[in-house]
């Protein structure tokens, strides 16, 4: 009896200490009259006591220390509307960095923000961020791929700098976000607040090591919340003038003209289910594609999707163990769709379940298994379905399917995945995915690509594994992965040293690590290993050095090379509010990956760039590298590339902007000059006018009366000029 009243009190004192330990939870009050949306905290709604939040506490690049700048959060709502106001108090306002710049691209400057779950499964939440001038960053957060700044939401904000601080407002759309309307509708919250010239992020509650924004968030609680229908039409324009050059004349071609009209529509089927669709859609892409180094890569170049129709909602569609250190990046790769002439896409909840459908037929696809004239005219039909079951909290349990139909070929991928955190400081993630290809079942060949991955992350220390397979024949024609036909594991592990709470010391942490490797490629015929070593400093003013070394070997062809950096430098620092600079260094044993007669080289690698703002409306990026790769037996230079990207934008406000891109490529011997004006009244509403012109340098003619003195020159072999214009219209 005894025994059994004692086990009963040590229950009852640990759910008392499990309940102490819940965040707050807020019942929010109904707005008599909304407020204006000016970033002025004035309004009538607002003159009523902050949210009992209390500790601010830091989560990057520090843990544990507590904020020292204070910060107010008011909330309230109608039967449209939720609305939030931010005061951000700070001791040196005149030290808060903020710009006028286009979306998304505010973070190195101060900023406030929330993680909102408003269906409340612990799955999706929308992360809205504000930097001092107005200017929105936005996210859509998935247990299974994290952040996701490629969608676009609707929603409004405003600020004002003022000599306490600086003050926010958002009105957040019903319409926009997802939740079971009634009576009590509760919803997870948590705010972050990031002090640019610290470099420190600040999160409310806090985010213990390991943990992220569904793990241990508080709530908010609505009374009689219902979500408007959501109906959406999005008709689009482009209109597109572009000239080729004839190579042997150096004349001209005739002006090509091209017009497209799009529809694209939207439908909420229920409070939690959405319907997009799209006829003839406007997938021309506005931003051009930063160059990259193309020469002697031994895996395919990964470019983001910056589509708005496939950016949207596209987490969802994630597994467990892709992206990082992983082979497999993202298991749905929208780019893989080229050219598509219409598109569907169903997503929501349903109880604890969350799920997926998008559809596409793709005009012109990729020829794969070269079969040339036999898809000539034939359509690429993409079916991809996903699902996760939520397990409380971060955790959950999903399947994938994926098919492929061209032209008589298949590609059917079929899998499962979970992700379960085991404690605060350890979780577990595994994937199991089986491909079948083939032009008819009869020749079908089938393979599994699978992953188990274990990490551990206290504020002290932090380590990773994985292990993965992919088998030779494996295949998933809608992911983007390395290879496939090898069996190998990876280990990551660091340990985090502080400076002592309270301290305005410049050195904020350090942290030495490992990256070990070793595996079995089939495919090469080899086994490969790697080991990494190294240490990061972590600074004020948003800066970092990290210095590592590597060694290791790799088969390619039959053969075994060493691989691995002797020297690998890299750091960036915020150095003025107007000036950030980043540079590296690499010094490396490296592979010549020909397929008939490969060798052992030796590379070096610089990079340096600088971003230059000397005012809320201008900017200037800059980012310049060169490789230089050399025949490790005699030093004989085999290639030297220099890449160079810039990017000069001046933002007039938050809707209208000018953008001039500059990129240029030394192995291609190509310059591209981009040149765009944008205007974006809200999030789908918006106007583009652009001109293009690519420079390719020409090589002396294959002719013997060609003068000795013939110097090649750049000239322009495509150009063109492009409008677009697209509007929003919501019911």
């Amino acid at each position: 009896m005894q025994r059994t009243v004692t086990l009963l009190a040590i229950i009852v004192c640990a759910t008392l200490t499990l309940r102490a330990q819940e965040p707050a939870e807020f019942k929010i009050a109904r707005a008599v009259e909304p407020p204006k949306i000016d970033g002025i905290l004035n309004d009538e709604v607002w003159n009523r006591e902050p949210l009992p939040l209390g500790e601010w506490v830091a989560y990057n690049p520090l843990r544990g220390g507590h904020a020292d700048q204070r910060t107010e959060v008011r909330i309230a709502y109608d039967d449209r509307y939720l609305y939030f106001a931010f005061h951000c108090f700070d001791t040196e306002p005149d030290k808060i960095r903020t710009t006028i710049s286009r979306r998304d691209a505010a973070f190195n400057d101060d900023w406030i923000a929330m993680s909102l779950d408003s269906a409340g499964t612990g799955q999706t939440a929308y992360h809205l961020f504000v930097n001092p001038s107005g200017i929105q960053m936005d996210a859509l957060n998935t247990s299974a791929s994290g952040e996701q700044f490629e969608a676009d939401l609707l929603w409004d904000s405003a600020a004002k700098v003022g000599d306490d601080g600086y003050t926010v407002e958002i009105r957040l759309p019903l319409q926009t976000i997802r939740f079971s309307g009634g009576s009590q509708v509760r919803m997870g919250i948590l705010f972050f607040r990031k002090i640019s010239r610290t470099g420190v992020s600040y999160s409310w509650p806090e985010m213990l090591p390991g943990q992220w924004v569904f793990d241990h968030p508080g709530h908010l609680l609505f009374s009689d919340l219902k979500q408007p229908r959501l109906i959406e039409l999005l008709p689009s324009v482009t209109y597109g003038i572009s000239q080729i050059r004839e190579p042997d004349t150096n004349q001209w071609k005739p002006v090509d003209q091209k017009k497209d009209f799009g529809l694209s529509a939207k439908y909420g089927i229920t409070s939690n289910i959405t319907l997009d669709a799209t006829i003839n859609p406007d997938f021309s892409q506005v931003e051009s594609d930063a160059f990259q180094v193309q020469v002697n890569q031994r895996f395919p170049i990964f470019y983001s999707e910056k589509r708005p129709f496939f950016m949207e909602g596209m987490g969802l569609f994630n597994i467990a163990g892709t992206g990082g250190d992983g082979n497999m990046r993202t298991a749905v790769h929208t780019r893989r769709i080229i050219n598509p002439i219409l598109g569907s896409k169903l997503t929501g909840t349903a109880g604890k379940v969350t799920f997926g459908l998008l559809n596409a037929a793709d005009e012109t696809p990729e020829d794969i298994g070269n079969r040339g004239d036999a898809i000539i005219g034939r359509h690429k039909l993409f079916t991809i379905g996903r699902a996760t079951y939520s397990l409380g909290k971060s955790d959950y349990f999903g399947v994938i399917v994926a098919d492929t139909e061209h032209a008589g070929r298949h590609n059917r991928v079929e899998g499962g995945d979970f992700s379960i955190r085991l404690s605060p400081t350890q979780q577990i993630s595994a994937t199991a995915l089986e491909s079948q290809t083939g032009v008819s079942s009869s020749d079908s060949t089938h393979a599994v690509g699978s992953q188990f991955s274990y990490s551990y992350t206290s504020r002290r220390f932090g380590w990773s594994n994985q292990i993965e397979h992919y088998g030779r024949d494996f295949q998933m024609d809608t992911a983007f992965y390395n290879r496939t036909g090898f069996t190998s594991g990876w280990s990551f592990g660091e340990i985090n040293f502080y400076p002592k709470e309270g301290s305005n010391f410049w050195l904020k942490r350090v942290h030495p690590f490992y990256f070990a490797k070793r595996g079995h490629d089939q495919v090469q015929d080899g086994s490969e290993d790697f080991l990494n070593t190294g240490i990061r400093f972590h600074f004020t003013r948003q800066g970092y050095l990290n210095i590592a070394h590597g060694q290791g070997h790799e088969p390619w062809i039959g053969r075994r090379f060493r691989t691995g950096a002797d020297v690998n430098i890299y750091s960036s620092v915020q150095i003025f509010r107007w000036l950030s600079i980043n540079g590296g260094f690499i010094k490396s044993r490296d592979i010549y990956y020909d397929k008939i007669n490969p060798f052992q080289g030796r590379s070096k690698y610089n990079s340096f760039g600088f971003s230059f703002q000397p005012n809320q409306h201008f900017q200037q990026n800059v980012d310049y590298s060169t490789t230089r790769f050399n025949r490790a037996s005699n030093g004989e230079r085999i290639y030297t590339v220099t890449i160079v990207n810039t990017q000069t934008t001046y933002q007039f406000d938050k809707h209208f902007r000018l953008r001039l891109l500059e990129q240029f490529d030394s192995s291609q011997h190509r310059l591209l000059t981009d040149f765009l004006a944008m205007y974006e009244v809200v999030p789908g509403t918006v106007f583009h006018a652009g001109y293009g012109s690519l420079y390719e340098k020409q090589s002396a003619p294959a002719d013997p009366l060609v003068p000795n003195d013939f110097k090649p020159r750049y000239m322009t072999v495509s150009r063109g000029l492009f409008f677009k214009a697209s509007y929003l219209h919501r019911f």
